[in-house]
C-alpha cells in the first residue's frame, strides 16, 4: 500500500537446502541470517511502526520486538492465527515458523533470544481465531499464562477482544495476520488445512 517511509527486503538464504535439523531448528543458520539481516535494517531505519508482508510468521519477531523496545508498556501484541506459534527446539516439529510466539515472548532459543531487542510479556499478548495445534506447542499457552479467544468468541462480535486490549493500557498494538486462520472449508490458505476458522468476513472485522 501507498507509504512515506522506506521499503527493503529482508535477505533470506536459499544456499543450504541440506542443513537439516540443528538444535531442535531447521535451516537454523538461514534463520539467524535472516533475523539478523531483519534488525539491522530496523535500527538503520528506527520506524515508528512497520507494516510486514510475505514469508511465515516468524517475519513478525524482529519487528515486534524493536517496537516492544521502543513502546513498552504502551504496546500489545494481537496474534490472529489458526495455530499458536509455540514450539521450541525442545518440542516435536522444527519449523521456525511455528516458534515466532515462544521467540517473541523469551523462551525461544537462547542463542536466537540473545539477539533481539526486548520480549512481549504474556499479558500484553493475546490470540484471535486459534483453533488448532499440537499438544505440546499448546500445552505452553497455560504454561505461559497466555489468553485466546477461540473462533466462536469471536464469530458475531470483536467486544471481547477489545475489551482485553483496553485492559492493557496500551495505544500500540501489533497485529499478526496468519492467512490460515481463515476456514479452510471456505478458502484453503497457509500451509495446512484448519477447518472452523474465522470467515473472511469475520477476519476483516476483526
Amino acid at each position: 500500500p501507498p507509504h512515506d517511509g522506506p521499503t527493503v527486503v529482508v535477505d533470506v538464504p536459499q544456499n543450504d537446502p541440506d542443513e537439516g535439523s540443528i538444535r531442535g531448528i531447521e535451516s537454523r543458520s538461514a534463520v539467524i541470517h535472516s533475523l539478523r539481516s531483519a534488525l539491522d535494517l530496523l535500527a538503520e531505519h528506527d520506524p515508528d511502526r512497520v507494516l510486514t508482508l510475505g514469508g511465515e510468521c516468524s517475519v513478525s519477531v524482529a519487528p515486534f520486538t524493536v517496537l516492544q523496545r521502543k513502546y513498552g508498556d504502551d504496546f500489545a501484541v494481537l496474534w490472529i492465527d489458526a495455530y499458536p506459534d509455540t514450539d521450541t527446539g525442545d518440542t516435536a516439529y522444527d519449523g521456525y515458523h511455528a516458534m515466532a510466539v515462544s521467540t517473541i515472548l523469551g523462551h525461544g532459543d537462547p542463542e536466537i533470544t540473545r539477539l533481539l531487542p526486548a520480549s512481549v510479556p504474556a499479558a500484553r499478548l493475546a490470540y484471535a481465531g486459534l483453533h488448532d495445534g499440537e499438544p505440546d506447542a499448546l500445552d505452553h499457552l497455560d504454561e505461559w499464562g497466555l489468553l485466546a479467544f477461540g473462533p466462536d468468541a469471536l464469530r458475531s462480535t470483536s467486544e471481547p477482544l477489545l475489551s482485553w486490549l483496553a485492559s492493557t493500557g496500551a495505544t500500540k498494538v501489533a497485529i499478526h495476520l496468519d492467512v490460515d486462520v481463515v476456514d479452510s472449508d471456505e478458502a484453503v490458505l497457509g500451509l495446512g488445512k484448519a477447518p472452523g476458522g474465522l470467515t473472511r468476513e469475520q477476519v476483516h472485522r476483526l
